[in-house]
C-alpha cells in the first residue's frame, strides 16, 4: 500500500494499467484526448507490477486494471471513469486537481 501511495503522491492523475487491456487503452486514451497528462504505470512492464496489482485488489480494485486516481483519491476502473464521463462529473473533477485548465 504504501509503494501505491509514493506512486500517486504529487500527481493529479494516475492510471494503473496494462499493454494488453484493451479497457486500459480505453480509458488512457480518453484522458490523453482531454488534453491530461497522467502518470500512467504499466503493470506488465515494470518491475514488482504485479505485486501493485495485488495492492490494488486489497483496495477493493476489481479488476485490478485500468484503475485510476484522480487527485490522490481512488475514483476506481473503467466502469466508474466511464460513468463519471457519461453524467459531466468527469472534466469538473479533473479540473478542481489542476489537470485541465
Amino acid at each position: 500500500m504504501e509503494k501505491i501511495r509514493k506512486m500517486i503522491s504529487g500527481k493529479s492523475v494516475v492510471i494503473f494499467s496494462n499493454n494488453s487491456c484493451c479497457m486500459s487503452h480505453t480509458i488512457k486514451t480518453l484522458f490523453l484526448d482531454f488534453g491530461v497528462n497522467p502518470a500512467i504505470y504499466e503493470l506488465d512492464e515494470i518491475s514488482r507490477g504485479k505485486e501493485i496489482e495485488n495492492a490494488l485488489a486489497q483496495l477493493g480494485c476489481s479488476p485490478t486494471v485500468p484503475v485510476v486516481f484522480i487527485g490522490g483519491q481512488l475514483v476506481g476502473g473503467a466502469n466508474q471513469i466511464m460513468s463519471l464521463h457519461l453524467n459531466r462529473s468527469l472534466l469538473p473533477m479533473l479540473k478542481r486537481v489542476g489537470a485541465l485548465i
